[in-house]
């Protein structure tokens, strides 16, 4: 279940209290006639104190600019920004910060960091743990094809994770039962590169995942990002034994570094 208003509003305050911000995920694409509850609860979760609203939707970040223009907007990965003219267009629009799509490289990732510090004063947000799309991310209809459930609506039923048959000419050939679904992405043993290019916050996936998951994948992720500040650069490393602990959470086959190295595998 969702969370109720006041479960939310004591979450914001709960995470406050220990100085963490809370970003809102309203990132699904509003319908003509859903656009004033969306604007309803943007204004809700701006009066309980929220730290930012995730959107993917640019008529509704529209909206809300018009109505709280104080309110920081970021630039969901499912609005499928993967280039610095896109990053200009969210800055253009309203966006304080710009999560990059999980369909962009290392050097891609390096190239719009230097432009948006060079021209724009933005963030910039990257996907760096979990799961990886098939089709480009947030943009794919399979679901919504097959039962109805739109993944642009938040509801992938992620038929693509279901073992298929590959056929040729009529006959099994025999290949992997689950062709559509790609490892985990991982990029734990890049925080370092990642942290020199100037990428302002790193988006770790948890829809659908339990608590401890989140929690605990969360905090590998800041043990490492303490060793790196701590230890420097030239220290950084991560054990094997963390490795396993990470794959010991949830694993789909091992891990992956997905397009950060091009690794179309």
């Amino acid at each position: 279940d969702n969370f109720s208003d006041n479960e939310i509003a004591n979450a914001i305050d709960l995470a406050h209290e220990y100085g963490v911000r809370v970003h809102i995920t309203q990132n699904t694409l509003i319908k003509t006639e859903e656009m004033e509850a969306a604007l309803n609860n943007a204004i809700k979760m701006y009066e309980y104190g929220a730290d930012a609203l995730i959107i993917q939707d640019r008529g509704l970040a529209s909206a809300i600019k018009k109505i709280i223009p104080d309110m920081p907007l970021h630039m969901s990965t499912q609005g499928t920004v993967y280039d610095i003219e896109g990053v200009r267009e969210a800055v253009n629009a309203g966006f304080d910060r710009v999560i990059l799509s999980r369909e962009v490289s290392r050097d891609e990732i390096a190239d719009i960091c230097r432009a948006a510090k060079r021209e724009l004063d933005t963030e910039i947000e990257i996907f760096v743990h979990g799961a990886i799309c098939i089709c480009y991310s947030g943009q794919c209809h399979m679901s919504d094809f097959i039962g109805g459930r739109s993944g642009n609506r938040g509801a992938c039923a992620q038929p693509c994770r279901l073992p298929y048959s590959l056929l040729l000419n009529g006959r099994d050939t025999g290949a992997a039962n689950y062709p559509l679904s790609p490892a985990d992405m991982s990029l734990i043993k890049h925080l370092r590169d990642i942290s020199e290019m100037g990428v302002a916050s790193l988006k770790i996936e948890g829809r659908m995942k339990q608590p401890g998951y989140t929690a605990a994948v969360t905090g590998m992720y800041r043990k490492y990002l303490d060793f790196l500040f701590e230890k420097g650069p030239a220290n950084y490393h991560v054990t094997e034994k963390d490795k396993k602990y990470l794959l010991d959470l949830f694993n789909r086959g091992g891990s992956c570094t997905g397009y950060y190295q091009m690794g179309n595998g």
